[in-house]
């Protein structure tokens, strides 16, 4: 069903407003990292102080592996939220990313509300975002393009959510064509593409056929931290097998590990988010395999409570935390870190 721009700017809201007020994460199922530990080695040598966590984002050097993740745009309040958002992304040289375009390319109502993201992270990497089911009715890249163009793109995310879809009020769970659309943006545009969940989580069997259509980067956003099921749950209080739908999905972790494998075969950027939110499990995530880790409602919260030095301050304190897990393992550098650093805890047993 087609929506009209007021349909979906409402709907944004009501995305916004539950993620800052209702419990709308996994009752039942984590994201898995409490199954692992790290493994301490007494004899470290490395200097805390000359830890190294720079990392390339699509080849431009970002200061910390961490993503602000896609969230918002489309509305009065998302231009604020963006704004913030995008300048702490700024002072901390790491990318920030805008929620979903589909409305920008519909009507210029809210433009200003993604063009933020450009006006005030002019240095950092930028994520454009399109929804699945926007991409497989394409019938030409140019709509991609001006998704890209609006905030300067230096990657486009497209955006899976089969489980959100299905249980919205008036959702579009048919996606026809969509690997073949994706694997002609990804010949027909030179920004990298990255394909993400939104918290039902990416294993290798999808990540695999991803990657064969030339996407370039896959963020696994896996279970075990916001569920949009639960999101359209309390949007929707006409569906039955409300408890088994809220939990749906794969853990994060078992995301990180079996994708994590992939790259044995295929180069790519590996995203970890679903639930990484404390530092432990940022680590965790980072030593499992993924290149960057990124987060989304905790920001959302945060951002509004605190501001743009509450953000800042919440994502320095993470990573002096990770930056001490990297002493205790001999880490020096997030290379070191990927080798051998973690184990799942029945193995020590």
């Amino acid at each position: 069903m087609e929506r009209n721009h007021l349909e979906t700017s409402s709907r944004k809201k009501d995305h916004i407003d539950l993620c800052l007020t209702e419990d709308v994460s996994f009752k039942k199922k984590s994201n898995g990292f409490e199954e692992y530990d790290f493994l301490h080695d007494a004899a470290t040598e490395v200097d805390p102080g000359k830890i190294n966590l720079e990392t390339k984002f699509f080849g431009k050097k970002i200061s910390l592996p961490f993503l602000i993740s896609c969230m918002t745009g489309g509305t009065d309040e998302s231009f604020k939220i963006n704004t913030q958002l995008a300048t702490a992304a700024q002072e901390m040289n790491i990318p920030v990313g805008v929620g979903s375009q589909r409305q920008a390319l519909e009507n210029k109502l809210y433009h200003n509300s993604f063009k933020t993201i450009l006006k005030n992270a002019p240095d950092v990497p930028k994520l454009s975002n399109l929804g699945a089911a926007q991409i497989s009715l394409l019938k030409g890249i140019e709509p991609v393009k001006r998704a890209v163009e609006m905030i300067d793109a230096d990657a486009l995310v497209i955006h899976l959510n089969p489980a959100q879809e299905m249980l919205q009020n008036n959702g579009e769970p048919f996606f026809p064509n969509l690997l073949k659309n994706i694997e002609m943006i990804c010949s027909r545009i030179d920004t990298p593409v990255i394909v993400k969940e939104v918290g039902h989580g990416i294993g290798s069997f999808t990540a695999k056929r991803l990657l064969n259509c030339g996407v370039k980067g896959i963020d696994v956003a896996g279970a075990g931290g916001t569920s949009w099921t639960a999101v359209e749950l309390l949007r929707n209080k006409n569906i039955t097998g409300r408890n088994f739908f809220h939990d749906w999905g794969l853990p994060t972790s078992y995301c990180v590990r079996t994708v994590a494998d992939l790259k044995k075969k295929y180069k790519f950027l590996l995203i970890a988010s679903g639930g990484v939110n404390h530092f432990s499990e940022t680590a965790k995530a980072l030593a499992l395999g993924a290149d960057i880790t990124a987060q989304a409602r905790k920001l959302l919260q945060t951002v509004k409570s605190d501001g743009v030095e509450g953000v800042i301050s919440y994502i320095t304190d993470i990573f002096n935390n990770v930056k001490q897990i990297m002493f205790l393992t001999n880490s020096k550098n997030l290379k070191q870190f990927r080798k051998n650093k973690i184990i799942r805890k029945k193995e020590m047993i």
